[in-house]
């Protein structure tokens, strides 16, 4: 008989205890622990288990959980040393997953009372004459309101109350490190906070003499100079390390499995083309627990981890990117692949000023995976690498796809430019783009690096995109390809021979162009000049049914000719 299907349960002991359905990945306790490392820090997309797992581990090795039944009949219960090792540890567990605020002192006031609560937790360290009066002074004394020296030493001084308790060092998990860190990106208080943490961190991760060993995880790796400047003995785990690589996620075996159990298995086809397509490592065909566990629960396809957060920073750096971070993901959604050094230590505070920065966040957050790695010829370091970076999965692309209708559903007039350039009525395509320019021009253009407001290349771009989804049962949308003699700014060719195919051609005026008619002729005449036209004809489109316009844009004043 098929387990029950449980969704959002993150207690281990609580998914045994009721017979949950659960993929058995407790030889991670074995693989990381025989790897004697002091610190790990493990980073996996959203809703990869990394709660699940943290939860595995206190319950394996702590003493609370000493001589529990839930492990028995697993594959790390086969392991006659590690039944011995099971439950016989002090552990220290938090998680920052939860802390959201939009202010520093929020905050630091949060991150203060999950510490005060988890002593709350050791309570039993005040009975009798355990603590000397100066020790029981400053466990009553830790709360919200604490002072910053006082919050950061005290992980370290609960990990040695728990040492001299039991006479033997602890074991510290911390998971969804870099939540709050995220959060102060977009908030505007990540310098207070790295400061913090970064203190915080060292005293209770690398000069802690009570800690056996420790492990945090989160979505990225954020760098070391930011708040990991002094922890030397932290051994990191990306996406692309081949550690731990089938420790979080489903393998292509592992969702069979559950297929077949659920009597599901006509299915794959299905499964596979909308959650098959992360990579960590050398494995491939790594699927995406969260999305896995709901199709078994509701047997038909959704998006279901692509709508599990607000992708907003995602949102945020694709709108307001550069030109090249937009064009790059017109060919990503075009199933293309782009090519770009990664580095996987995220400088926040860097997204905003290197598109590379904004490409390692995407990979590491899940929405973009490594195609293949290339070492290009003038390699002369012997260590660059070139990944080629693809859209995960049809979820994560399907989710892209909405975020960009997203982009335009309160501009009414998009929708009615996009009949207009259907009807082939240049009259209302001016008046409609012109208030699209007028509503949208700023919400694309709003970064750290904005353009003049007489180059609005950025504007431009988050217009393809648009097409690109409003358009794409419809048309071939390609934009910055060569055809002809020349490289068009947009074409887009028809799926069914009846429809016309349209070629698009924008320009900026120049202080030569007197009048804006002027740069939007000299845009059309571009399209023939060059040949634009040329790709089309080869591919059997008749000449006839080939529309031509030129864009010309002042500022946010746009002007529109046809060839007519």
């Amino acid at each position: 008989m098929a387990r029950t299907v449980g969704i959002g349960l993150q207690d281990f002991e609580k998914i045994r205890k009721q017979n949950i359905f659960l993929v058995d990945k407790t030889m991670f306790i074995k693989d990381w622990w025989e790897q004697k490392d002091d610190v790990t820090l493990i980073t996996r997309p959203r809703r990869f288990g990394k709660t699940l797992t943290l939860s595995m581990v206190k319950q394996f090795f702590s003493i609370n959980y000493a001589g529990t039944d839930i492990f028995q009949g697993m594959n790390i219960w086969k392991e006659k040393q590690y039944r011995e090792l099971q439950g016989t540890y002090p552990v220290i567990s938090l998680s920052f997953s939860s802390i959201k605020e939009t202010s520093y002192i929020e905050v630091k006031k949060k991150i203060c009372r999950i510490i005060e609560l988890l002593y709350q937790e050791y309570d039993f360290l005040l009975e009798g004459d355990f603590l000397k009066p100066k020790e029981r002074e400053y466990f009553l004394k830790v709360s919200s309101q604490m002072e910053d020296y006082e919050a950061s030493l005290s992980l370290q001084q609960l990990s040695g109350y728990l040492y001299r308790y039991y006479n033997k060092k602890v074991i510290i998990l911390l998971d969804e490190y870099d939540t709050p860190m995220q959060e102060a990106y977009v908030g505007g208080y990540w310098k207070e906070l790295t400061a913090f943490t970064r203190n915080l961190f060292n005293s209770t991760f690398k000069n802690n003499p009570f800690m056996e060993r420790g492990i945090m995880t989160g979505i990225t790796r954020i760098s070391k100079e930011s708040i990991f400047s002094d922890l030397n003995n932290l051994v990191v785990i990306t996406t692309t390390s081949k550690r731990y690589a089938d420790a979080f996620g489903f393998t292509e075996e592992e969702v069979d499995a559950a297929l077949e159990e659920y009597g599901l298995t006509e299915r794959k086809p299905e499964v596979k083309y909308w959650y098959d397509g992360f990579r960590f490592g050398d494995i491939t065909d790594i699927y995406n627990p969260w999305s896995i566990i709901n199709y078994l629960k509701n047997q038909e396809v959704d998006l279901y981890w692509a709508n599990t957060s607000s992708n907003s920073l995602i949102g945020h750096l694709i709108r307001t990117g550069t030109t090249q971070v937009k064009e790059a993901f017109e060919t990503l959604l075009s199933d293309g692949s782009i090519a770009t050094e990664i580095d996987e230590q995220i400088v926040y505070d860097q997204l905003d000023l290197d598109d590379s920065a904004v490409w390692s966040l995407l990979l590491a957050s899940g929405y973009l995976k490594v195609g293949n790695i290339t070492m290009p010829e003038s390699n002369l370091a012997g260590w660059e690498r070139v990944y080629h970076l693809e859209i995960t999965n049809f979820e994560v692309k399907s989710m892209f796809q909405y975020m960009i209708k997203g982009w335009f559903k309160s501009c009414a007039y998009y929708n009615d430019f996009i009949r207009a350039l259907l009807k082939d009525n240049v009259n209302e395509m001016n008046i409609y783009m012109n208030r699209v320019a007028l509503a949208t021009f700023s919400y694309f253009d709003s970064g750290s690096r904005p353009s003049d407001e007489s180059e609005p290349e950025r504007f431009y771009h988050g217009f393809v995109l648009g097409l690109m989804v409003e358009l794409k049962d419809r048309y071939l949308i390609t934009s910055n390809r060569e055809s002809g003699y020349g490289r068009y700014d947009v074409l887009l060719e028809p799926k069914d021979t009846q429809n016309p195919a349209i070629i698009l051609e924008f320009k900026v005026q120049t202080k030569g162009e007197k009048e804006l008619s002027d740069t939007a002729s000299a845009a059309l005449h571009q399209i023939k000049e060059k040949g634009y036209s040329t790709l089309l004809v080869e591919k059997g489109v008749p000449v006839e049914q080939i529309r031509k316009y030129g864009f010309a844009f002042k500022g946010k004043k746009v002007l529109i000719i046809g060839d007519n």
